[in-house]
């Protein structure tokens, strides 16, 4: 009888034949990608400055597969060979999956954002079997600091001004790197990298390696989306060209006509959320929808056949608006249980498409009576428009007395629907991943 070897598991990775750079968006063959010096000596890259450590295409490696730098240090970085910027080892392996997200100053972009990222950590896992997890920390390392700020804070009893909580995002510093082109300085967003991946209980789970997406999250200050901001030396929305979904995010409290539908809705004061600013956020939209045209390369009848997904912020403040056409709790996440099985702690659900989908109609409706405008520019542009509500922090928003500022004690937050644009444009757009509840047909 043949003795039996025990055969050691296969550790090869297959690299995609293109990876795409989330910074410079420039696609390269796996073989092109550059490494970064560890050694203390070599500092002083061409690019990006003295201080960087010097990238370089190796030519020694050692047993394990790093490549060794110029001083025979192993090196365990890699960076993309156009902007010399790091690329996680995520992006050889596994498809990129654009995402941008945008609108109009102070709309409560850093807030849904921070909001919807945790919110998946915890729900992707426990209710879909995917796992979600950061592919490069130190890229997240604000988006970490805004989730930390929102759900561990050290002080969460303490009742906070919601500007303290998540700064806002300006159009330089931390959040943007420079690279330096001969004489030219190009400065570019820097995005937030995260992992997509089937798990065991996951009925595609043998289908992982394809499955699998690096999920890339730009968020923008909204002034960069004012006209004449998008220049060579500041590309910083050119990522919207790349995205596979785009989602805008407006915010109905910003609107005259809307706060108006909200005050002659209820009795008393409209909410403290709805007390700031006023601006027009149609420009934003538009705007943004001439870039893309342009950098895509679309005629001005064409439509985008990626999807723009509406996010209607700050629900908190008028759900009263959808009282008369809601039948159902709406407060209620929008996934049920699916019919087919357990593994260990996760029970499979399914997206409640057909619940989304009216909420969508409705709002749609309410627009289309008050901001006629974003629908038209909205359904003008994309083959695809979906409208969603959402609340990044929930119900218990009030203005502090002393300072007057809207402020949340950080343990009272309670996001609504901040996950369901992610989850809905995954379950449409990228199938396999996120299963869905089909339509039933109405019975006589």
């Amino acid at each position: 009888m043949a003795s039996v070897v025990d055969k050691k598991p296969d550790r090869r990775t297959t690299l995609l034949k293109r990876v795409t750079c989330p910074h410079c968006w420039e696609q390269f063959s796996p073989e092109a990608t550059l490494w970064v010096s560890e050694h203390s000596n070599l500092l002083g890259d061409p690019l990006l400055g003295p201080e960087e450590p010097q990238r370089f295409l190796p030519t020694r490696f050692t047993v394990e597969g790093d490549a060794r730098d110029a001083e025979g240090f192993p090196c365990h970085t890699l960076a993309c060979p156009r902007c010399h910027l790091v690329v996680p080892r995520a992006l050889l392996e596994m498809e990129p999956l654009f995402m941008s997200i945008f609108g109009a100053p102070a709309s409560g972009k850093s807030f849904l954002l921070a909001s919807m990222t945790w919110q998946l950590r915890q729900q992707l896992g426990r209710n879909f079997a995917i796992s979600f997890s950061d592919a490069d920390p130190v890229l997240n390392r604000h988006l970490n600091e805004y989730e930390e700020s929102l759900f561990l804070n050290p002080q969460p009893g303490e009742l906070t001004p919601l500007a303290s909580l998540i700064r806002k995002t300006e159009e330089q510093g931390e959040l943007y790197d420079t690279v330096t082109f001969g004489t030219q300085t190009v400065t570019y967003p820097r995005p937030f990298l995260l992992v997509l991946r089937p798990e065991n209980g996951h009925p595609n789970s043998e289908k992982a390696e394809r499955l699998s997406r690096v999920v890339c999250l730009y968020d923008n200050a909204g002034e960069s989306f004012q006209p004449g901001r998008d220049v060579v030396g500041s590309p910083v929305t050119r990522h919207m060209a790349h995205s596979r979904t785009l989602f805008f995010v407006f915010d109905p409290t910003q609107d005259n006509r809307f706060r108006e539908r909200m005050t002659n809705s209820v009795s008393g004061p409209i909410p403290s959320q709805a007390a700031g600013r006023v601006s027009r956020q149609e420009p934003v939209l538009q705007e943004a929808i001439a870039r893309i045209r342009r950098y895509a390369r679309m005629s001005q009848t064409e439509k985008h056949n990626r999807p723009l997904v509406v996010i209607l912020t700050k629900y908190d403040t008028w759900s009263h608006l959808l009282s008369s056409m809601i039948d159902e709790d709406s407060y209620g996440e929008p996934w049920l249980p699916a019919a087919a099985s357990t593994a260990g702690d996760v029970c499979m659900h399914a997206l409640d498409v057909p619940r989304i989908e009216r909420y969508s109609a409705m709002l749609r409706t309410l627009l289309q009576r008050t901001c006629p405008e974003i629908v038209s520019a909205a359904e003008g542009f994309a083959r695809e428009v979906v409208y969603i509500p959402a609340s990044a922090v929930g119900w218990s928003t009030q203005t502090d007395s002393e300072s007057g500022l809207v402020s949340i004690r950080p343990t009272d937050t309670r996001p609504f629907w901040v996950t369901v644009p992610f989850l809905y444009a995954i379950h449409r757009w990228t199938p396999g991943l996120i299963p869905g509840l089909k339509r039933k047909e109405s019975s006589r």
